[in-house]
């Protein structure tokens, strides 16, 4: 297994240099489910000291959602901490070495011995509450095998995605761009990271996470431990 931290990138707009020849087209625009559809997802709760987070695994990243299921059955992430913690940006967790981690200890770089292949699908996002996979800094940007995170993000103007268009030569549509100026999110890390769910109770859970003090690595000063079941 790599051993490089697995993390995923603080960006703003003002670090992202990078542009691309060609633009890509990123819709975003997250259909509509139908009833059927959505009695068919598959729902995880993850329980905390400040409350439960339920969320809904996508079908349309099975690869990611059955290896999150299998996670969730088998207890692995079970104990484990949300270790990075950043307020307007994320809460990050499943780091199995955070299972007996001492008091300031710093984490990241756990896994499973493998990596789940990055499943990219224009019509799920970054938006707040998205649930994606955490990976390190491999060509392929494969997932890591266990560990995750929460967006909680922060809304953005008209001209700072504008702005983000320009440098990263994504197009966001209409319907993405007034999701991240009225719910926010983490545009910026949008077609880097997969995102393969999203949290349908427990926004504010992860908004009290977010307010905890951190140390100089992002690390909650105290403890916040979860247990992950299937519940649907």
């Amino acid at each position: 297994m790599n051993t490089k931290k697995i993390l995923i990138l603080f960006l703003s707009a003002t670090f992202i240099l990078f542009s691309c020849s060609k633009k890509t087209t990123i819709t975003n625009e997250t259909t509509e489910k139908t009833m059927e559809e959505k009695q068919q997802q598959t729902m995880v709760l993850i329980s905390t000291k400040y409350g439960d987070i339920k969320i809904a695994l996508y079908n349309e990243t099975p690869q990611h959602r059955d290896n999150f299921i299998q996670l969730a059955k088998n207890g692995t992430l079970d104990s484990t901490l949300f270790h990075r913690v950043i307020k307007e940006f994320m809460i990050q967790g499943g780091d199995p070495e955070s299972k007996t981690a001492k008091k300031g200890q710093q984490l990241g770089a756990g896994g499973l011995g493998y990596r789940v292949p990055a499943e990219f699908n224009s019509n799920l996002f970054h938006k707040k509450g998205a649930l994606a996979a955490a990976r390190d800094n491999n060509p392929q940007k494969a997932s890591s095998s266990c560990q995750f995170y929460i967006v909680q993000g922060k809304t953005y103007t008209e001209e700072q995605l504008n702005m983000m268009s320009a440098q990263t030569g994504r197009v966001y549509s209409d319907r993405q761009k007034e999701i991240y100026k009225t719910i926010g999110g983490t545009p910026f890390l949008d077609g880097e990271y997969t995102v393969f769910g999203e949290v349908v109770e427990g926004l504010d859970v992860v908004d009290k996470i977010a307010e905890v003090r951190t140390d100089r690595n992002d690390r909650p000063l105290e403890d916040v431990r979860m247990t992950v079941k299937v519940v649907k």
